[in-house]
């Protein structure tokens, strides 16, 4: 086929929008300004884990330039990207689950401003004793360490297990076993741009939401749900994001409080997060502990695997329901497994909640069985690339747990 006959693929075209982001034409979310506009902050626990015994905003609603101040109890509803795990609040109602939890936000006639009236709320907490690690969670039975009153049992989110094929019999068919276990620590989205949202609520009794969101309509279902309104007197305009990496796929607390702060002032109202404030909204990469046994004949080819993950999700469920499913997915459609076990859990900590970085749930796995796969080619003592190639999934092939496979890639 000639491929000068293309008019599309393989032309160096250039990208629509990128002579207005090199000019600077671009407008992001923090880019715009509107007449009247107010600004907002939120004031975060300093606790990963405490109780909420009372907040008292009276000093911050009586200094002059403050316009509103709300707390938990005017957005009470719960809310999540998930409709099964529904479990985040806009502000922390009874309970912080991490250091950084919002718990109050102000809406004022500066930022500097806005940051004062922070100050001068007064929140008396009860401390409890933080769950920071897989471990940790998995042993936590006191009531006090129960971080969702929900869970079924210790800190455990989901649970799941699945089996293809027979892998008992595929391990009596390998001549030697492999046992290994593995850690993937977590880490987070950098994007330049840091979480912006701005809200006006018109005359007409409609919303406007402008936010550097990946997921405008799941914005628009939670503002609906947490604010009352019909979806019909809502707008979200998704602006030009300037690096989200999955890290902006979550309805956020910023989002639904400007909103709230916009209807009582009625006033265009804007959050900026800072850069530490980022971090703690990221939904970044969970960490996981890994556990992965398999079988193979002594020419390397595999019979059967085992594998397990234990996901570290933070205080929150975020993407976690389908991330747990995620680190199991996988394992099958690079190399050709005839037997394949996968048992996963999620578990919540007293730290940020993690969630959709780029695949999210699937680097973790693909880290524990290449490096598996090495250990197994040197004891073996065969080449790790011939390892592989003679045992890639074939094109246009069905996986053991039932994935098509069209074409990989990775032979070339």
């Amino acid at each position: 086929m000639n491929r000068n006959k293309f008019s599309v693929i393989g032309k160096p075209l250039p990208k629509i929008d990128a002579l207005a982001k090199c000019t600077g034409d671009t407008r992001y979310a923090d880019d715009l300004d509107f007449a009247r506009m107010v600004y907002a902050k939120l004031l975060r626990s300093p606790y990963p884990h405490a109780r909420i015994r009372r907040i008292n905003t009276d000093r911050a609603a009586e200094l002059s330039g403050v316009y509103a101040v709300i707390t938990g109890a005017d957005l009470p509803e719960k809310f999540g990207i998930m409709p099964s795990t529904q479990d985040e609040e806009a502000l922390a109602l009874e309970k912080v689950r991490y250091a950084g939890d919002p718990v109050a936000a102000v809406a004022a006639a500066s930022e500097s401003l806005a940051e004062k009236a922070l100050s001068l709320i007064e929140v008396d907490y009860e401390a409890l004793k933080p769950v920071l690690s897989i471990e940790e969670a998995l042993a936590a039975t006191e009531e006090s360490s129960r971080i969702h009153a929900w869970n079924r049992r210790a800190n455990i989110q989901k649970v799941v297990s699945f089996e293809f094929a027979d892998v008992e019999q595929g391990f009596k068919n390998a001549d030697q076993i492999f046992e290994d276990a593995f850690f993937f620590q977590g880490n987070t989205h950098l994007p330049m741009e840091q979480y912006c949202a701005v809200a006006q609520y018109g005359p007409n009794d409609k919303l406007t939401v402008w936010s550097s969101t990946q997921t405008p309509h799941y914005l628009h279902r939670a503002l609906s749900k947490l604010l009352g309104l019909p979806m019909s007197r809502i707008r979200v305009v998704a602006t030009p994001v300037g690096g989200g990496f999955g890290g902006k796929s979550d309805p956020f607390s910023h989002e639904i409080c400007v909103a709230k702060l916009a209807m009582i002032t009625a006033r265009p109202v804007k959050i900026t997060l800072t850069r530490e404030e980022s971090f703690y909204v990221h939904r970044g990469r969970h960490p996981v502990k890994m556990w992965v046994r398999t079988g193979v004949k002594n020419d390397g080819t595999l019979q059967a695997m085992h594998f397990k993950s234990f996901l570290d999700g933070g205080g929150y469920s975020s993407y976690g329901l389908a991330t747990v499913y995620y680190t199991g997915a996988l394992q099958t459609v690079t190399y050709k497994l005839p037997a394949y076990k996968f048992e996963g859990v999620r578990l919540f900590t007293n730290k940020p909640p993690c969630g959709p970085k780029r695949g999210h749930g699937t680097p973790q796995p693909r880290f524990a069985l290449e490096v598996q796969l090495d250990k197994i080619a040197e004891k073996l003592g065969i080449d790790p690339i011939d390892l592989r190639l003679k045992q890639l999934v074939e094109p246009n092939s069905i996986t053991v747990n039932g994935l098509r496979i069209s074409t990989t890639g990775l032979r070339e």
